[in-house]
């Protein structure tokens, strides 16, 4: 009997999940190895920090879960990751104000939210911004930092693929913002700050 062509679809993300499963284990090891050697152990950490986040995001691709999470799980897993990412390619240090309503939490995928946020973050620190703050609350999420704001002319656009105000990057970040979001139900939109700095704003359903 022929295999449907989403069946097949289906079975070719599974393999490919595993496949990067098999990386992320080789990766995995080779931190293990580095951990010996107190010289790189900072390292090997941070490595096996990136592998779990690896794993978590190739994972939701084939699980699909739309649990209730808590929303302060994933805001420390994001900061964590953009922390460790531009200390190892030397970049600013940025710090991180917390504005969380006790107990809030988010439907849909812990970590396809994850990565909502590590884009957003990537986006402030690259733009600039040395100080973000992280608000949530009722049913919406704010992000907000003190770099020099976004163009004016970018802001219809900032969210299509291939818009960036960099001259070297895919572009994509902010368009899988949207992408997650939207699939959560939900809306996200961008503006300056009154004084200056980025302000994104995710609307939940």
């Amino acid at each position: 009997m022929p295999t449907n062509t989403t069946d097949t679809a289906e079975l070719n993300v599974e393999g490919l999940i595993h496949d990067l499963n098999n990386v992320f284990q080789t990766m995995a090891e080779s931190a293990e190895l580095l951990s010996t050697d107190p010289k790189w152990a900072k390292l090997a950490a941070t490595l096996h920090r990136s592998v779990e986040r690896g794993q978590r995001i190739a994972n939701s691709i084939v699980e699909h879960k739309r649990s209730d999470v808590e929303f302060a799980g994933i805001l420390e897993h994001a900061i964590e990751f953009v922390r460790d990412y531009l200390e190892l390619v030397h970049g600013p240090e940025v710090a991180f104000e917390r504005r969380i309503e006790p107990g809030f939490r988010i439907a849909g995928d812990a970590a396809s939210w994850e990565r909502v946020l590590v884009n957003l973050f990537m986006n402030s620190a690259e733009a600039g911004g040395r100080h973000i703050v992280v608000s949530a609350g009722g049913d919406e999420i704010r992000i907000c930092d003190d770099g020099p704001g976004i163009p004016p002319g970018l802001l219809s656009t900032i969210f299509q693929p291939h818009v960036s105000t960099k001259p070297i990057t895919s572009g994509l970040g902010l368009y899988v913002v949207r992408s997650i979001v939207e699939e959560n139900g939900g809306t996200v939109s961008a503006a300056n700050g009154e004084n200056s700095g980025a302000l994104f704003r995710i609307t939940l359903r």
